[in-house]
C-alpha cells in the first residue's frame, strides 16, 4: 500500500458525548515544511519506500536511502534526525490512507456509519494494516513507551474510546479501548497469522466477538 500526502482536517476536543470527530494525526509529529521541502522529504520517503519492498527494515539505513535518492548523507540526517526517524516517517507515509479512511471515509469504516458499525468495521481495518507493515512497525519500535506516545496510536485510541461512548458502551471507556487494540497489536496480530498459523478471517473475528461482549453490556 502506498501513502499518498492528504491535507488534515479540523480537529476538535472530544467532548464527554464523543460527538466530535478527529483529524489527521501523524505518526511522529511530522511538522509542516515548505513546498521544496516538502518534494525532497517524499522523494526520500519514496526511496525508503522501494528498499523496504526490496531489501526489508534491516538494510534500511540512512546511507542507502540517501545512495537511492541521490543525495548526500547528511541530508537525510537533517530531515529525519536518525534511522528512528526515518522508519517513523514512513509508516506515516502509509498511516495516512488509514487515518483518511476511518475519519472521513465511506460506511462502515467512515462517519456516515453508526457507531457500532464503525467500531466492528474499524478492528479489520487496523488487523490488515498491522499486518501488511509489521516489519516497518516492529522496526520503529526502539522504545515501547514512545509506542504508545506517537500522535497515531494516541489518535487509534481516542477514535475508539469516542465510538465506545457513542454507542453506549457503559464503565470505563478509555480502558476499555487500550484493551480492544491491545488485543489487535502488531506482534501479537503476527504472532497469531504467522507463528500460529491462524487465518486472517479468525483473528478479525476475535475482534468482532469482543466488541459484541463489550457492547451487550450496553444499556
Amino acid at each position: 500500500m502506498t501513502g499518498s500526502a492528504l491535507p488534515p482536517l479540523p480537529s476538535s476536543p472530544d467532548p464527554p458525548g464523543g460527538a466530535a470527530e478527529l483529524g489527521l494525526a501523524p505518526v511522529g509529529g511530522t511538522p509542516s515544511l515548505r513546498a521544496d521541502a516538502a518534494r525532497n522529504r517524499t522523494r526520500l520517503l519514496e526511496a525508503a519506500s522501494q528498499l523496504m519492498t526490496c531489501c526489508g527494515a534491516a538494510q534500511l539505513t540512512m546511507d542507502a536511502v540517501a545512495a537511492a535518492a541521490g543525495v548526500g548523507k547528511g541530508t537525510v540526517f537533517r530531515r529525519f534526525g536518525d534511522r528512528t526517524g526515518l522508519l517513523v516517517a514512513l509508516l506515516d507515509h502509509h498511516e495516512q490512507q488509514l487515518q483518511a479512511a476511518f475519519l472521513s471515509g465511506p460506511a462502515p469504516l467512515g462517519p456516515d456509519a453508526p457507531p457500532l458499525e464503525r467500531l466492528h468495521a474499524f478492528g479489520p481495518a487496523l488487523i490488515r494494516h498491522e499486518r501488511d507493515h509489521h516489519e516497518l512497525i516492529l522496526s520503529s519500535r526502539t522504545d515501547p513507551l514512545r509506542t504508545y506516545d506517537v500522535p497515531a496510536n494516541r489518535l487509534r485510541f481516542t477514535h475508539v474510546a469516542m465510538l465506545l461512548r457513542q454507542a453506549g458502551v457503559p464503565g470505563d471507556t478509555e480502558l476499555l479501548a487500550h484493551t480492544l487494540l491491545g488485543s489487535i497489536d502488531s506482534a501479537l496480530v503476527h504472532h497469531l497469522i504467522v507463528e500460529r498459523g491462524l487465518p486472517l478471517e479468525r483473528v478479525e473475528t476475535g475482534w468482532h466477538d469482543l466488541v459484541t461482549l463489550v457492547y451487550s453490556a450496553a444499556p
